[in-house]
């Protein structure tokens, strides 16, 4: 694996569904500005971007309006020039025609590419399903589409990984010549019918990526989540936390921002001797080309 000593560190500032009116979330391209002037004066160079719809009472709600996607991208990078834009592009269905539009329209440095499907289940503790059993369908075809205009629009795709499996599909992405350059991996970790936030399983997991590939964890879940996240750091892999990926603190105590949770990787990629990448840094390590 490429190993940096320096550590690229990304901010998810928001989720795709969460209720603002329950959990203070991200919403209007003011409060998305605020939070990535947060995390990257905390230390991340990157923002991974879920859009909301902007009609009041409707911000629980995702969104690929072009006009709100655009009022939040220009509001970030009018706060924060220097840190770059991950846009999602995750929707279920095979009608991908909002984030494609985005991504050709807007062209950010770099966007997730789901690289798999995964049934998307959780339980409560009596056993019923925490929400009706879903399908999060990224079948080959699906990926593809996505890879040709990140391709085309030197948009660097960075693989989310829902489960092992997935992890060694890109290298047959690769191999088949569906994107070029260095792999950017993100194991996401946590999801209870996915990949287990055990960091353990880390070591096993590098073994499955393709020569020379960029890595994070994407680690979803409560105080649980804080050992992974340190073994990754130690291990040479990136570091991304946010509001999207927890609200909740090593103490178990409520995280109050963004912000607050980037300070605390931070800390513990330097106590793994590791120095965080300034911008310029990043966009090298992350081999993001000059526009």
């Amino acid at each position: 694996m490429s190993e940096n000593k320096k550590a690229v560190i990304t901010c998810a500032l928001t989720g795709v569904l969460t209720d603002p009116l329950v959990h203070h979330v991200p919403v209007t391209p003011q409060e998305m500005a605020e939070h990535a002037e947060q995390a990257f004066n905390a230390g991340a160079t990157v923002v991974h971007c879920h859009f909301r719809n902007q009609t009041p009472g409707k911000g629980h709600l995702p969104s690929w309006d072009i006009e709100s996607v655009g009022s939040i991208l220009a509001a970030i990078k009018s706060r924060v020039p220097e840190i770059m834009i991950n846009m999602s592009t995750g929707v279920p269905g095979p009608d991908i025609s909002g984030p494609l539009a985005c991504l050709e329209k807007f062209k950010p440095e770099m966007a997730a590419c789901n690289a798999g499907s995964l049934n998307y289940l959780k339980t409560r503790r009596d056993g019923q399903w925490a929400w009706p059993p879903m399908l999060f369908d990224n079948p080959v075809e699906k990926v593809q589409k996505f890879l040709q205009v990140m391709m085309d629009k030197s948009i660097v795709p960075e693989f989310e990984c829902f489960d092992t499996g997935i992890v060694r599909s890109v290298g047959l992405y690769k191999e088949n010549g569906m994107f070029k350059g260095p792999a950017h991996i993100s194991l996401v970790m946590g999801v209870a019918s996915g990949m287990a936030a055990k960091p353990g399983w880390l070591p096993l997991l590098l073994e499955e990526m393709p020569p020379d590939s960029h890595w994070q964890v994407i680690s979803v879940g409560r105080e649980e989540i804080w050992p992974l996240h340190r073994r990754c750091l130690e291990l040479g892999g990136n570091a991304r936390t946010g509001l999207e990926d927890t609200f909740y603190l090593p103490d178990g105590n409520k995280a109050t921002s963004n912000g607050q949770l980037v300070e605390i990787l931070v800390k513990m990629a330097r106590e793994a001797g590791r120095e965080i990448a300034s911008p310029s840094e990043a966009r090298e390590i992350l081999g993001i080309r000059p526009r």
